[in-house]
């Protein structure tokens, strides 16, 4: 999988739309992050994601999900994007997009 990857699939879903964060692309939502290419070009910071579920995907996917001691205090996980597929990453970032997603949005993406 590639950042490109995830573009696709996400910019398909109301409200999203390209950005950048620390000098990285990102997909944003309102303004507020959904998503960022880390600099090493191959993971994805994936916020949204509470520490004890995140240690339960390190633990049982290590070589797709992991954290370092910067993120360790924070609700998020690092995804490899070269080990993930469209299936483990997709479920995460939609259930982040319905958090910032207007309430009308993620109604009108639900109805179709």
């Amino acid at each position: 999988m590639t950042f490109d990857d995830v573009r696709k699939f996400a910019l398909a879903w109301p409200e999203v739309e390209d950005g950048t964060s620390y000098g990285t692309p990102a997909l944003k939502v309102r303004k507020k992050m959904l998503v960022r290419l880390k600099q090493d070009g191959d993971s994805l910071v994936m916020p949204g994601v509470p520490q004890d579920e995140r240690e339960m995907l390190v633990e049982s996917q290590p070589k797709v999900f992991y954290f370092t001691d910067h993120y360790r205090d924070y609700p998020m996980v690092l995804i490899r994007l070269s080990k993930a597929s469209r299936a483990t990453v997709e479920p995460l970032l939609r259930r982040h997009w319905r958090t910032l997603a207007s309430k009308k949005a993620v109604k009108e993406f639900d109805e179709r």
